[in-house]
């Protein structure tokens, strides 16, 4: 195991791990990291301090995992940094217990994250990092303050990128704009015609926002997606057997086809609506449609893929092709909001080493099973990625189901043994894989 080496005076000292960006991922990996006095890390953000989604945080907003998932509890039950010891240290322990919630509100577990990360004295913020680079048989991160830093191991978390579809970059601003924002900007919705566009849970969410805003209603809420119906999760003790170590070693031997089709298949089990959700917002519409006169409509639009946008006056008009009739539709409206999601992608910092990573089909890195990029520095020099694993991951990669298994993993590779435990009992469904003798000598299909 890797012990930290006391330095001279005056000497900079070399991290075992600096992790960059801190969301739950990263904050995930700084708590496991504080239980440990073998290894020394550093978290840096541009933030002031540690903040989740406030563009999206609706006061009652459930999240889709359960709260057990938290920072730590799937390995370190025992830790100072669980949501349990949240609950208790609020004086909230047994109010919590006696609401038999289903699951815990947005609000209250990034309350909980920032609890966690006031208690974490391994976090550094209003650090913007610049650049990755090699030197010294070090990696060395520089700051846009001239801090210079260095480190044997790197972990990225610095989250998705929002994605903006291509026909509508050129109207981004007040009247058109990502979803991530919502909450965050100063709307003027009041008797307008609002799309929104997209038909996950954010979709969902910031269409019964709208709906229920008693203090400036909208004329006409347009909610369209290019999935063929507004669908719930898949849910259930099978279907949750996806988000288990299990799994995901059973998915990481098929071939990539397979891997590629399997991510697709199980869209509905990570992306869908939440059934509570579902509920109000149906009952709304259903209050309006048949028990009142309110001035509010909803248009509901499924099976629509947008393909253009243009400017119309004060508004904008939409083209979209039907995914089942092929026919095409126009909509008008005033305002447009992207609940379209968000994509994996690179920081910049990690520019000048992008020529020595090795990257797949979709021009991101490729990831072992530790979840290392693949490239062709130094061998002691690892560079992990957060949120970068769909394709060698499978669907669990960006959700916090695995979280804490995720960075019990990483914090394993960087040590070079196991800090955790991560022996599984024997597996509940047995998944279809391939014999890892078979993986060696086959020729996988791209």
């Amino acid at each position: 195991m890797s012990q930290i080496v006391k330095m001279p005076k005056n000497t900079q000292p070399v991290y075992d791990l600096i992790g960059l960006g801190i969301g739950p991922f990263n904050l995930s990996v700084a708590a496991l990291a504080q239980s440990s006095s073998h290894i020394r890390t550093a978290f840096f953000d541009s933030k002031s301090e540690f903040s989740w989604h406030q563009g999206l945080m609706f006061s009652r907003s459930v999240l889709q995992t359960s709260f057990l998932k938290d920072l730590v509890t799937a390995v370190q039950p025992t830790s100072a940094y669980s949501f349990m010891a949240f609950l208790v240290e609020k004086k909230r322990f047994y109010d919590f217990l006696a609401g038999r919630f289903t699951g815990v509100t947005r609000v209250e577990f990034n309350e909980y994250l920032a609890w966690a990360a006031g208690k974490m004295s391994n976090l550094h913020w209003n650090h913007t990092a610049q650049e990755i680079s090699v030197k010294d048989k070090r990696l060395s991160v520089a700051f846009e303050d001239g801090r210079v830093e260095h480190t044997h191991n790197l972990v990225i978390g610095t989250g998705m990128k929002p994605f903006i579809p291509q026909w509508a970059t050129a109207y981004l601003g007040e009247n058109c704009f990502h979803a991530s924002s919502y909450l965050n900007k100063a709307r003027q919705i009041k008797n307008k015609r609002i799309a929104v566009i997209g038909g996950g849970q954010t979709g969902a969410e910031i269409v019964l926002d709208l709906l229920t805003n008693t203090q400036a209603a909208p004329l006409e809420v347009q909610w369209i997606s290019n999935l063929p119906r507004f669908s719930p999760l898949e849910e259930g003790g099978f279907v949750d057997q996806v988000f288990t170590p299990a799994y995901v070693q059973s998915y990481q031997t098929l071939p990539k086809q397979s891997q590629r089709q399997e991510v697709v298949n199980q869209k509905l089990a990570s992306d869908g609506l939440t059934p509570s959700t579902v509920d109000e917002l149906y009952g709304e519409i259903y209050r309006r449609k048949h028990l009142c006169a309110d001035p509010c409509t909803i248009t509901l639009l499924p099976g629509r893929d947008v393909k253009a946008m243009e400017q119309q006056g004060t508004g904008y008009r939409l083209t979209s092709n039907s995914t089942i009739s092929g026919q095409t539709e126009t909509q008008h409206v005033d305002q447009v909001i992207l609940a379209t999601g968000a994509k994996p992608a690179l920081p910049e910092f990690m520019t000048p080493l992008l020529p020595r990573l090795s990257l797949d089909e979709n021009g991101l890195p490729e990831l072992d099973a530790s979840y290392r990029l693949q490239w062709d520095g130094p061998r002691n020099l690892q560079i992990f990625g957060l949120n970068l694993g769909l394709s060698s991951h499978g669907i669990v990669d960006p959700q916090m189901s695995l979280m804490t298994w995720r960075s019990a993993t990483i914090l394993n590779a960087v040590v070079g043994e196991p800090l955790f435990d991560l022996e599984e009992d024997s597996e509940l469904i047995d998944w279809p894989s391939v014999p890892r003798a078979e993986i060696l000598n086959q020729v996988i299909p791209a």
